[in-house]
């Protein structure tokens, strides 16, 4: 119970830095700004982190394609937005990744894992649609684009890290602790998005 009550005043602290990380906030052209766009939001780096730590619970293969299906389908979604092609309900399904990544981990939910990269590869286009749209032109797409994927890579690298240390120094009640978290941040962002 106290691991539970240190993750969960953790995800509320972080709070105040959910200033959204969505379209139209200043200049976004190049590696820079695509690459601390994930970490300028918590809804982006509570379902990041989130889909490296479901997919170190699940272990095997999931390790890897997990992230995987997630970083390639969000550069598919980052490329809808870039070139101004309409997704509706972006923020809905950033929001909802979230809850769903923190029930799946809360849940201990291990599904085959085309299922799970079915799940995440969903959900990683909204994500993508949200990065992509925040370029104010196609200039920079590449640079924009790789940083975006590569800080999205080492947030899923510390969501499997944290996973791994779990598994191996904890118990199972730690992860889904931290599933029940990120649920309840996730909560938090809905509730006054």
């Amino acid at each position: 119970m106290r691991m539970f009550r240190i993750l969960f005043t953790l995800v509320l602290g972080l709070m105040p830095l959910a200033a959204f990380a969505h379209t139209g906030v200043g200049h976004t052209t190049g590696f820079q700004s695509g690459f601390g766009h994930p970490f300028s939001g918590a809804d982006h780096m509570l379902a990041m982190v989130a889909v490296g730590l479901w997919a170190a619970q699940m272990g095997g293969r999931a390790v890897w394609a997990i992230p995987a299906a997630f970083v390639t389908l969000m550069v598919g979604g980052g490329l809808l937005g870039i070139a101004g092609i309409p997704l509706p309900f972006v923020e809905e399904g950033i929001l909802a990744s979230v809850l769903v990544f923190g029930v799946l981990i809360a849940g201990a939910y291990r599904l085959p894992v085309v299922a799970g990269a079915l799940i995440v590869g969903c959900f990683a286009v909204f994500h993508g649609h949200a990065h992509g749209a925040e370029m104010s032109s196609a200039m920079g797409a590449i640079s924009y684009s790789l940083g975006f994927a590569i800080a999205t890579t080492l947030l899923h690298a510390g969501g499997i890290a944290g996973g791994m240390v779990c598994k191996a120094l904890c118990n199972e009640k730690v992860t889904r602790f931290a599933g029940v978290a990120i649920t309840l941040g996730g909560a938090y962002l809905a509730a006054y998005a």
